[in-house]
């Protein structure tokens, strides 16, 4: 993951000197780190890719469209300057405003910084290589999540690891509230067998007889075994079902604020050396400023003053800029730490989301293992009932009854005179 873009002062581009066609009066034409020419007025300080034309001295575009360069939160990050550890000579020989300008319209086009996070710029040339995600393929946290996420406004207001710790903290509550439905499972599943169980004690029909009287029987005990069934399937839920879903990383919302107060604290120090650098760029401008106006007064009857001054305005610019690159180093370091510690804990969120995934499938297939285990009981009930019932004879029936309820063989006959 390259953080910052590394450049250095440019020298013209070779080959633009053997053309043809010389380039017009006051514009040089230097080279990018990406090998691309790109051309500078010395006077107006106006930049372009294309080379200026020769009759106007102007570049062959529009001139609306000259300088169209982004602005707003493109800043750079320089790592290094030659430019600013030159030699004395090197730089009465350079023109100080074009060699900072030209330092700053390179940047414009390959570095971007969001909230005092540098980013690179899309591609400007096809073959410029484009950065390449760290797990191709797997959607993985560690790639997806840079940036901060905008409010509907439009500006940046959760960071992006926040938006992996409210995944994190939502599967959690989603964890809570199923085991909150198997504990209402639970409760249906006892006060059923609590009424199975008081069902199967009901004096209802207790007085049929025969056949039919000892199925009626079978039922009703079938009843208090199907209780107990469900009674088992009941506290099999809370131990097996439930009570894991509700102790599953009891302490997971500490360890996601330790994570969380972290990454802020790197945040925070990325915030505070990006302050150092603006600071630094600061006063390597005004350094350089007041270097280029010393150099534009230089006054023949004062020579030897002038030049004391301008030594003196040339080191104090040399120190601003080695400042500057310290502030940069210190940056890229805590950029640095800051992407490591990113990575880490973005794959670790992603470890503990499968990890909570995974878990909660296995309880739930324990929960369809219980349900059909009680299934099966619940027929094992009711098969004696049905053997019974398929004994039920009727005539069989009629004979036990009327051989014990019998009043007489003896049936009435004609009376005789």
């Amino acid at each position: 993951f390259q953080n910052t873009l590394i450049i250095s002062a440019t020298s013209p581009a070779p080959g633009d000197e053997t053309k043809s066609v010389p380039l017009p009066q006051g514009w040089r034409c230097y080279m990018s780190p990406e090998g691309c020419r790109y051309y500078v007025n010395t006077g107006s300080k106006e930049t372009t890719w294309e080379r200026p034309s020769a009759a106007y001295g102007t570049p062959v575009r529009p001139p609306a469209q000259r300088n169209s360069l982004p602005e707003g939160n493109i800043n750079l990050l320089c790592s290094s300057s030659s430019f600013l550890s030159s030699s004395p000579s090197d730089v009465s020989q350079k023109p100080l405003s074009l060699v900072s300008h030209s330092l700053e319209f390179v940047s414009l086009f390959f570095c971007i910084q969001i909230n005092c996070v540098t980013f690179p710029l899309p591609s400007v040339t096809p073959d410029q290589p484009e950065q390449q995600l760290l797990k191709p393929n797997e959607w993985s946290y560690c790639d997806y999540f840079w940036t901060d996420k905008k409010d509907p406004q439009g500006t940046p207001s959760v960071g992006g690891f926040e938006v992996l710790l409210q995944k994190q903290l939502k599967g959690k509550q989603m964890q809570k509230e199923m085991a909150e439905f198997v504990r209402e499972r639970i409760k249906i599943e006892d006060e059923y067998s609590k009424n199975l169980s008081k069902l199967s004690q009901s004096p209802l029909a207790a007085q049929e007889e025969g056949t039919l009287g000892e199925a009626w029987a079978q039922l009703k005990r079938s009843c208090h075994d199907e209780a107990e069934v469900h009674l088992k399937f009941s506290n099999k839920l809370q131990c097996e079902v439930e009570k894991p879903l509700l102790t599953f990383r009891d302490n997971f919302k500490k360890e996601l604020k330790k994570y969380d107060h972290h990454i802020i604290d790197l945040r925070k120090q990325l915030a505070s050396r990006y302050a150092g650098v603006e600071k630094a760029r600061k006063a390597l401008a005004d350094r350089q400023k007041d270097l280029e106006v010393k150099t534009q007064q230089l006054d023949i009857k004062h020579m030897n003053k002038h030049e004391e001054d301008i030594k003196k305005a040339r080191r104090k610019s040399t120190q601003a800029g080695d400042d500057l690159m310290h502030n940069v180093d210190l940056y890229n370091r805590a950029q640095s730490k800051w992407f490591e510690e990113m990575v880490t804990t973005s794959l670790e969120l992603e470890r503990l989301e499968v990890e909570r995934v995974e878990m909660i499938r296995q309880n739930l297939r324990q929960y369809t293992t219980l349900r059909h285990e009680t299934d099966m009981f619940n027929q094992s009930t009711v098969e004696p009932v049905d053997q019974l019932l398929q004994s039920v004879d009727p005539a069989k029936d009629r004979e036990l009854w009327v051989q014990e309820h019998k009043t007489g063989e003896l049936r009435p006959v004609d009376m005789d005179i």
